[in-house]
Protein backbone atom coordinates (compact mmCIF):
# COMPACT_ATOMS: atom_id res chain seq x y z
CA UNK A 1 0.00 0.00 0.00
CA UNK A 2 1.96 2.84 -1.19
CA UNK A 3 -0.89 4.93 -2.71
CA UNK A 4 -0.98 8.14 -0.40
CA UNK A 5 -4.30 7.74 0.50
CA UNK A 6 -3.13 4.69 3.12
CA UNK A 7 0.21 6.15 3.95
CA UNK A 8 -0.77 6.37 7.65
CA UNK A 9 1.74 9.08 8.47
CA UNK A 10 2.07 11.93 6.62
CA UNK A 11 4.14 15.25 7.59
CA UNK A 12 2.48 18.76 5.80
CA UNK A 13 5.42 20.92 6.95
CA UNK A 14 2.67 22.59 9.35
CA UNK A 15 0.70 19.95 10.63
CA UNK A 16 0.45 16.31 10.96
CA UNK A 17 -1.99 14.30 9.26
CA UNK A 18 -2.74 11.01 11.07
CA UNK A 19 -5.26 7.98 8.97
CA UNK A 20 -7.65 7.25 12.01
CA UNK A 21 -7.43 3.81 12.72
CA UNK A 22 -10.12 3.41 15.40
CA UNK A 23 -12.46 3.86 12.58
CA UNK A 24 -11.23 1.59 9.81
CA UNK A 25 -12.73 0.28 7.71
CA UNK A 26 -16.17 2.40 7.52
CA UNK A 27 -14.38 5.28 7.04
CA UNK A 28 -10.76 6.06 5.35
CA UNK A 29 -10.36 9.87 7.35
CA UNK A 30 -7.05 11.54 8.35
CA UNK A 31 -6.53 13.30 11.38
CA UNK A 32 -5.19 16.61 11.58
CA UNK A 33 -2.30 16.97 13.94
CA UNK A 34 -1.29 20.51 15.19
CA UNK A 35 0.23 20.16 18.99
CA UNK A 36 1.76 17.18 20.94
CA UNK A 37 -0.60 17.00 23.61
CA UNK A 38 -2.89 15.91 20.06
CA UNK A 39 0.02 13.97 18.86
CA UNK A 40 0.21 11.61 22.47
CA UNK A 41 -3.58 11.99 22.70
CA UNK A 42 -3.54 10.00 19.21
CA UNK A 43 -1.14 7.57 20.43
CA UNK A 44 -2.57 6.62 23.62
CA UNK A 45 -6.07 6.39 21.75
CA UNK A 46 -4.41 4.29 19.52
CA UNK A 47 -5.70 6.43 16.25
CA UNK A 48 -2.22 5.26 15.56
CA UNK A 49 -0.67 2.21 16.66
CA UNK A 50 2.56 0.10 15.37
CA UNK A 51 5.30 0.12 16.84
CA UNK A 52 7.55 2.00 13.95
CA UNK A 53 4.17 4.23 13.41
CA UNK A 54 4.42 5.47 17.07
CA UNK A 55 7.66 6.01 16.93
CA UNK A 56 7.97 8.82 13.86
CA UNK A 57 4.29 9.89 15.07
CA UNK A 58 6.07 10.69 18.74
CA UNK A 59 8.97 12.43 16.43
CA UNK A 60 6.50 14.82 14.62
CA UNK A 61 4.46 15.23 17.56
CA UNK A 62 8.07 16.66 19.36
CA UNK A 63 8.06 18.88 16.11
CA UNK A 64 5.18 20.15 16.65
CA UNK A 65 5.80 20.88 20.47
CA UNK A 66 9.45 22.71 19.05
CA UNK A 67 7.23 24.51 16.78
CA UNK A 68 4.57 26.02 19.12
CA UNK A 69 7.79 27.84 21.02
CA UNK A 70 9.76 30.50 20.57
CA UNK A 71 12.88 31.69 21.77
CA UNK A 72 15.72 29.73 23.70
CA UNK A 73 14.94 26.48 25.38
CA UNK A 74 15.43 25.36 28.58
CA UNK A 75 17.01 21.92 29.70
CA UNK A 76 14.14 21.35 31.84
CA UNK A 77 11.53 22.43 28.75
CA UNK A 78 13.19 20.05 26.70
CA UNK A 79 12.74 17.18 29.20
CA UNK A 80 9.25 17.61 29.60
CA UNK A 81 8.48 17.66 25.94
CA UNK A 82 10.72 14.63 25.71
CA UNK A 83 9.44 12.51 28.56
CA UNK A 84 5.87 13.75 27.66
CA UNK A 85 5.99 11.58 24.33
CA UNK A 86 7.74 8.57 25.79
CA UNK A 87 5.22 7.93 27.82
CA UNK A 88 2.46 7.81 25.70
CA UNK A 89 2.85 3.89 24.82
CA UNK A 90 5.50 2.14 27.45
CA UNK A 91 5.71 -1.21 25.88
CA UNK A 92 7.56 -0.75 22.30
CA UNK A 93 11.03 -0.10 22.39
CA UNK A 94 10.93 1.91 19.14
CA UNK A 95 9.50 4.95 20.18
CA UNK A 96 12.05 5.28 23.44
CA UNK A 97 14.93 4.71 20.67
CA UNK A 98 13.45 7.35 19.04
CA UNK A 99 12.99 9.98 22.10
CA UNK A 100 17.06 8.98 22.47
CA UNK A 101 17.64 9.85 19.37
CA UNK A 102 16.11 13.15 18.81
CA UNK A 103 17.47 14.13 22.29
CA UNK A 104 21.13 13.40 20.69
CA UNK A 105 20.21 15.35 18.10
CA UNK A 106 19.81 18.69 19.64
CA UNK A 107 22.74 18.52 21.69
CA UNK A 108 24.05 22.49 22.52
CA UNK A 109 21.30 23.97 20.71
CA UNK A 110 18.91 25.45 22.70
CA UNK A 111 16.67 27.75 19.58
CA UNK A 112 13.32 26.03 19.44
CA UNK A 113 13.18 27.18 15.57
CA UNK A 114 16.46 24.87 15.03
CA UNK A 115 15.48 22.21 17.38
CA UNK A 116 12.30 21.90 15.39
CA UNK A 117 14.27 21.75 12.39
CA UNK A 118 16.21 18.92 13.71
CA UNK A 119 13.45 16.72 15.09
CA UNK A 120 11.65 17.35 11.32
CA UNK A 121 15.08 16.36 9.71
CA UNK A 122 15.01 13.36 11.64
CA UNK A 123 11.13 12.47 11.06
CA UNK A 124 11.13 12.64 7.72
CA UNK A 125 14.87 10.12 7.78
CA UNK A 126 12.64 7.77 10.01
CA UNK A 127 10.07 7.69 7.54
CA UNK A 128 12.64 6.40 4.79
CA UNK A 129 14.69 3.99 6.56
CA UNK A 130 11.68 2.66 7.48
CA UNK A 131 10.50 2.20 4.14
CA UNK A 132 13.66 0.60 3.51
CA UNK A 133 13.75 -1.70 6.21
CA UNK A 134 10.37 -3.04 5.54
CA UNK A 135 11.68 -3.63 1.93
CA UNK A 136 14.74 -5.54 2.85
CA UNK A 137 12.76 -7.67 5.38
CA UNK A 138 10.11 -8.41 3.24
CA UNK A 139 13.06 -9.99 0.69
CA UNK A 140 14.65 -11.90 3.63
CA UNK A 141 11.62 -13.49 4.68
CA UNK A 142 11.02 -15.23 1.40
CA UNK A 143 13.80 -16.68 1.68
CA UNK A 144 12.85 -18.92 4.22
CA UNK A 145 9.81 -20.12 1.73
CA UNK A 146 10.26 -23.13 -0.61
CA UNK A 147 11.13 -22.12 -4.03
CA UNK A 148 9.44 -24.86 -5.37
CA UNK A 149 5.92 -24.52 -3.63
CA UNK A 150 3.74 -22.20 -5.30
CA UNK A 151 1.12 -21.69 -2.56
CA UNK A 152 1.54 -20.59 0.66
CA UNK A 153 -1.01 -20.74 4.12
CA UNK A 154 -0.01 -18.64 6.26
CA UNK A 155 -1.53 -16.84 10.16
CA UNK A 156 -0.71 -13.74 11.18
CA UNK A 157 -2.18 -11.75 14.44
CA UNK A 158 -2.83 -8.52 14.66
CA UNK A 159 -2.01 -5.50 12.07
CA UNK A 160 1.42 -5.88 10.71
CA UNK A 161 1.11 -3.86 7.63
CA UNK A 162 1.43 -0.81 5.97
CA UNK A 163 -1.17 0.62 8.82
CA UNK A 164 1.81 -0.30 11.52
CA UNK A 165 4.88 0.87 10.02
CA UNK A 166 6.10 4.06 7.57
CA UNK A 167 4.49 1.49 4.63
CA UNK A 168 4.78 -1.86 3.19
CA UNK A 169 4.82 -3.65 6.86
CA UNK A 170 7.08 -6.12 8.91
CA UNK A 171 4.73 -9.35 8.73
CA UNK A 172 2.19 -8.35 6.20
CA UNK A 173 5.32 -6.75 4.17
CA UNK A 174 6.86 -10.38 4.30
CA UNK A 175 3.12 -11.90 2.79
CA UNK A 176 3.35 -8.99 0.31
CA UNK A 177 7.04 -9.77 -1.24
CA UNK A 178 6.29 -13.48 -0.98
CA UNK A 179 2.98 -11.96 -3.20
CA UNK A 180 5.08 -10.27 -5.22
CA UNK A 181 8.10 -12.91 -5.96
CA UNK A 182 4.91 -14.26 -7.55
CA UNK A 183 3.81 -17.09 -4.82
CA UNK A 184 -0.41 -17.84 -4.16
CA UNK A 185 -0.86 -16.48 -0.11
CA UNK A 186 -3.57 -17.43 1.68
CA UNK A 187 -3.99 -15.61 4.72
CA UNK A 188 -5.85 -16.24 7.73
CA UNK A 189 -6.23 -13.38 9.88
CA UNK A 190 -6.06 -13.98 13.94
CA UNK A 191 -8.88 -11.64 15.66
CA UNK A 192 -7.19 -9.46 18.46
CA UNK A 193 -9.50 -8.01 21.37
CA UNK A 194 -10.81 -5.68 22.29
CA UNK A 195 -9.66 -3.30 19.06
CA UNK A 196 -9.96 -5.82 16.50
CA UNK A 197 -7.22 -5.33 14.46
CA UNK A 198 -7.55 -8.75 12.77
CA UNK A 199 -10.70 -7.68 11.03
CA UNK A 200 -10.27 -4.24 10.85
CA UNK A 201 -6.85 -3.71 9.62
CA UNK A 202 -5.44 -6.67 8.50
CA UNK A 203 -8.35 -7.87 5.94
CA UNK A 204 -8.96 -4.22 4.83
CA UNK A 205 -5.04 -4.50 4.06
CA UNK A 206 -5.57 -7.65 2.24
CA UNK A 207 -8.18 -6.89 0.31
CA UNK A 208 -6.76 -3.45 -0.83
CA UNK A 209 -4.13 -5.83 -1.69
CA UNK A 210 -6.31 -8.59 -3.60
CA UNK A 211 -4.70 -10.98 -1.11
CA UNK A 212 -7.19 -13.81 -0.29
CA UNK A 213 -7.27 -13.64 3.24
CA UNK A 214 -9.51 -15.11 5.97
CA UNK A 215 -10.50 -13.88 9.49
CA UNK A 216 -10.24 -15.99 12.62
CA UNK A 217 -11.31 -15.61 16.06
CA UNK A 218 -8.02 -15.59 18.33
CA UNK A 219 -9.52 -18.83 19.73
CA UNK A 220 -9.63 -20.77 16.46
CA UNK A 221 -5.73 -21.17 15.18
CA UNK A 222 -5.51 -24.56 16.61
CA UNK A 223 -8.76 -25.77 15.20
CA UNK A 224 -7.29 -24.12 12.03
CA UNK A 225 -3.91 -26.28 12.59
CA UNK A 226 -5.06 -29.11 12.97
CA UNK A 227 -7.70 -28.99 9.28
CA UNK A 228 -5.76 -27.61 7.21
CA UNK A 229 -2.09 -27.37 6.12
CA UNK A 230 -0.27 -23.64 7.87
CA UNK A 231 3.05 -23.09 6.11
CA UNK A 232 4.14 -20.29 8.80
CA UNK A 233 2.93 -18.09 11.59
CA UNK A 234 4.59 -14.87 10.42
CA UNK A 235 3.80 -11.83 13.69
CA UNK A 236 5.25 -8.62 14.50
CA UNK A 237 7.04 -7.16 17.30
CA UNK A 238 7.21 -4.60 19.88
CA UNK A 239 10.48 -5.19 21.58
CA UNK A 240 12.60 -8.28 21.76
CA UNK A 241 15.14 -9.06 24.98
CA UNK A 242 18.38 -10.43 24.65
CA UNK A 243 17.14 -14.16 24.70
CA UNK A 244 14.84 -13.68 22.12
CA UNK A 245 11.49 -13.24 24.35
CA UNK A 246 9.44 -11.30 21.97
CA UNK A 247 6.58 -8.72 23.60
CA UNK A 248 3.60 -8.41 20.88
CA UNK A 249 -0.22 -8.09 21.01
CA UNK A 250 -1.75 -9.52 23.28
CA UNK A 251 -2.66 -13.63 22.38
CA UNK A 252 0.44 -13.70 20.56
CA UNK A 253 2.28 -15.94 23.30
CA UNK A 254 -0.97 -18.56 22.88
CA UNK A 255 -0.66 -18.74 19.00
CA UNK A 256 3.13 -19.40 19.78
CA UNK A 257 2.45 -22.59 21.84
CA UNK A 258 -0.39 -23.75 19.63
CA UNK A 259 2.32 -23.50 16.49
CA UNK A 260 4.82 -25.48 18.49
CA UNK A 261 2.63 -28.31 19.13
CA UNK A 262 1.75 -28.74 15.58
CA UNK A 263 5.41 -28.30 14.24
CA UNK A 264 4.32 -24.98 12.65
CA UNK A 265 7.24 -22.72 11.91
CA UNK A 266 6.44 -19.27 14.05
CA UNK A 267 8.51 -16.41 12.67
CA UNK A 268 9.13 -12.98 14.33
CA UNK A 269 9.16 -9.60 11.48
CA UNK A 270 11.26 -7.19 13.40
CA UNK A 271 13.49 -4.18 12.54
CA UNK A 272 16.82 -3.34 14.07
CA UNK A 273 14.72 -0.67 16.73
CA UNK A 274 12.53 -3.49 18.06
CA UNK A 275 15.68 -5.13 19.70
CA UNK A 276 16.37 -4.24 23.45
CA UNK A 277 19.76 -5.76 24.55
CA UNK A 278 19.50 -3.84 27.61
CA UNK A 279 16.60 -6.42 28.82
CA UNK A 280 18.00 -10.39 29.75
CA UNK A 281 14.90 -11.70 29.62
CA UNK A 282 11.02 -10.81 28.81
CA UNK A 283 10.22 -10.79 32.24
CA UNK A 284 11.81 -7.08 32.15
CA UNK A 285 9.73 -6.05 29.27
CA UNK A 286 6.90 -3.67 30.88
CA UNK A 287 4.02 -4.24 29.81
CA UNK A 288 0.93 -1.94 28.87
CA UNK A 289 -2.38 -1.98 31.11
CA UNK A 290 -4.98 -0.68 29.52
CA UNK A 291 -8.56 0.61 30.43
CA UNK A 292 -11.30 -2.31 31.30
CA UNK A 293 -13.84 0.25 29.41
CA UNK A 294 -11.97 -1.36 25.89
CA UNK A 295 -12.75 -4.66 26.86
CA UNK A 296 -15.99 -4.64 28.03
CA UNK A 297 -17.81 -2.47 25.82
CA UNK A 298 -17.42 -1.59 21.91
CA UNK A 299 -17.91 2.41 21.51
CA UNK A 300 -17.83 1.69 18.08
CA UNK A 301 -20.69 -0.78 17.60
CA UNK A 302 -23.30 2.03 16.79
CA UNK A 303 -26.71 2.32 14.49
CA UNK A 304 -27.21 4.32 11.48
CA UNK A 305 -29.07 7.01 13.67
CA UNK A 306 -25.75 7.12 16.19
CA UNK A 307 -26.98 4.75 18.89
CA UNK A 308 -24.88 2.29 20.72
CA UNK A 309 -25.89 -1.10 19.59
CA UNK A 310 -25.72 -2.34 23.04
CA UNK A 311 -26.80 0.02 26.13
CA UNK A 312 -24.05 2.98 26.15
CA UNK A 313 -21.94 0.72 23.94
CA UNK A 314 -21.78 -2.46 26.72
CA UNK A 315 -21.16 -6.00 25.94
CA UNK A 316 -20.98 -7.46 29.26
CA UNK A 317 -22.86 -6.69 32.49
CA UNK A 318 -22.80 -3.43 33.80
CA UNK A 319 -20.39 -3.85 36.94
CA UNK A 320 -18.36 -6.63 35.42
CA UNK A 321 -14.52 -5.99 35.55
CA UNK A 322 -11.73 -6.67 33.17
CA UNK A 323 -8.09 -7.15 32.79
CA UNK A 324 -6.95 -5.32 29.44
CA UNK A 325 -3.25 -6.20 29.39
CA UNK A 326 -2.27 -4.52 26.03
CA UNK A 327 0.85 -7.36 25.00
CA UNK A 328 2.04 -10.73 25.93
CA UNK A 329 5.77 -12.06 25.85
CA UNK A 330 6.15 -15.12 23.98
CA UNK A 331 9.07 -17.26 25.20
CA UNK A 332 12.04 -17.70 22.71
CA UNK A 333 11.87 -20.95 22.56
CA UNK A 334 8.58 -21.33 20.83
CA UNK A 335 10.47 -18.68 17.83
CA UNK A 336 11.71 -20.49 15.07
CA UNK A 337 13.21 -17.58 13.27
CA UNK A 338 13.49 -13.90 13.59
CA UNK A 339 13.12 -12.15 9.80
CA UNK A 340 14.85 -8.73 9.81
CA UNK A 341 16.02 -6.39 7.42
CA UNK A 342 19.56 -7.48 7.91
CA UNK A 343 19.05 -11.25 7.24
CA UNK A 344 17.09 -14.08 9.55
CA UNK A 345 18.25 -15.62 12.38
CA UNK A 346 17.43 -17.84 15.65
CA UNK A 347 17.15 -16.20 18.79
CA UNK A 348 20.29 -17.78 20.48
CA UNK A 349 22.27 -15.38 17.18
CA UNK A 350 20.78 -12.04 18.29
CA UNK A 351 23.21 -10.64 20.33
CA UNK A 352 26.33 -11.39 17.59
CA UNK A 353 23.73 -10.41 14.93
CA UNK A 354 23.43 -6.83 16.21
CA UNK A 355 26.60 -6.65 16.79
CA UNK A 356 27.09 -6.44 12.62
CA UNK A 357 24.49 -3.56 11.80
Amino acid sequence: MTHPEFLPIQWKSSHLELLDQRILPGKKEFLKITTVEETILAIREMAVRGAPAIAITGVFGLTLGAKSRVGVASAKEIDFLLTSVLESRPTAVNLSYAIREAKNRIQGITDWSLIANSWESYGNEMVQLDLAANKALGENGVSLFSKDQSEFHIITHCNTGALATAGHGTALGVIRSLRDSGKKVIVYADETRPFLQGSRLTAFEMMEEGIECYIITDGMSGWLMNHRKIDAVLVGCDRVAANGDTANKIGTYNLGIVAKEHGVPFYVCATKDSFDLNLKTGDEIPIEMRKESEVTQFDFLKTEDGNFLFPEGKTSPIGARALNPSFDVTKAHLIKNFITEFGCFGPDEISVRLKTV
